[in-house]
């Protein structure tokens, strides 16, 4: 015979261990649902901003779920597209709740990443290099070299952390125009640093200082 509180205690161990598997299905269905309607949202939100043909829609969808990983929300996304040539407009300032293109315009990459292409990264100290992931855009800065700056906070632990460290800033800088490009044949590389055209940082101060993103791409 039976012991009734042994067999109580072995239906109630039962009972919990088949709520688990059930409980685990049901987590996972809703994180699939949830990754499928932020793919649908991206898609739909890249077509109502019109990039078709300036920024690739993998590139903008990379940027929303970088942002979404790290519990980032901001009306401004920046996208840095380095897959595209120094001599493309390869920055894109993004108001994600008006659904609007704000800026287009050059950026340039790490004189340790390549010339016309942008080839390496690297977070290390030194290396001369552009850091790939998502940055925090911190407060307005004085920079002695360049001017009116805004700080970084590179947010991808190995990828881009060592911002700070690094002094990796976005900047103004005469070697990133049109001008320099007809030149050269490209613009002219940083020490790692997004820098841009002079005469564009009081507008990218206004619109990214203190609470803005930046998500640099790359392959």
């Amino acid at each position: 015979m039976v012991n009734a509180p042994l067999l109580l205690i072995f239906l109630f161990s039962w009972l919990i261990g088949g709520e688990r598997p059930v409980a685990r299905t049901g987590t996972m269905l809703a994180e699939r649902s949830a990754s499928a309607s932020a793919g649908l949202s991206a898609n739909v939100l890249y077509a109502e901003i019109g990039l078709q043909g300036q920024l690739g829609e993998q590139v903008f969808a990379a940027g929303l779920r970088s942002a979404e990983r790290h519990g980032q929300r901001s009306g401004i996304l920046a996208i840095a597209d380095m897959t595209q040539p120094s001599t493309a407009k390869r920055l894109f300032v993004i108001d994600l709740d008006s659904k609007m293109l704000l800026v287009r315009t050059y950026v340039a990459h790490g004189q340790g990443s390549g010339d016309l292409h942008c080839t390496a990264f690297s977070n290390r100290e030194g290396s001369h290099q552009t850091s790939k992931g998502l940055y925090r855009v911190g407060s307005e800065i004085v920079s002695p070299k360049h001017g009116p700056a805004l700080l970084l906070h590179g947010l991808d632990k190995g990828l881009n952390d060592q911002a700070l460290a690094r002094e990796v800033i976005i900047h103004g800088a005469d070697y990133v125009s049109p001008t320099f490009i007809a030149q050269h044949g490209r613009l002219g590389r940083s020490w790692g640093c997004p820098a841009v055209e002079r005469q564009l940082m009081p507008q990218l101060i206004d619109l990214l200082a203190d609470g803005g993103l930046l998500y640099v791409h790359g392959r």
